[in-house]
């Protein structure tokens, strides 16, 4: 049993060496000085304007999950599109009623004003 993981292991042991070897050879032969020019934040090369307290608004978070989750829900159809003469006309009327409850929840997410920027 052992004997089929050895590889695995060995790679992954392999992998936690060389990682932390070059973290400890940076830390060991990297520069130490702080420059504070360096450590400005600056966004697409300009200077940033936004102040370190800066938080963002829970509109942010909301309309960056929902996008997250409509965008999984429909990177599911694509297994279902690439094989659906396999599946048959039953794939095709489960991923009809999927499409519709993703719309219905979209419709909802809409109406509920989570998609407005505040």
């Amino acid at each position: 049993m052992l004997r089929s993981y050895l590889p695995a292991i060995v790679f992954l042991l392999l992998g936690a060496g060389v990682g932390a070897a070059f973290t400890t050879l940076n830390s060991v032969l990297g520069p130490k000085r702080q420059i504070e020019h360096k450590a400005d934040p600056y966004e697409c090369g300009l200077p940033s304007e936004i102040k370190q307290g800066f938080r963002f608004g829970i509109s942010f978070y909301l309309i960056a999950m929902l996008f997250i989750l409509f965008d999984i829900e429909v990177l599911f159809l694509y297994p279902v599109a690439v094989q659906l003469r396999a599946f048959g006309s039953f794939a095709l009327v489960e991923t009809i009623v999927f499409i519709a409850l993703l719309f219905v929840a979209f419709v909802y997410v809409w109406r509920r004003g989570a998609l407005e920027w505040r």
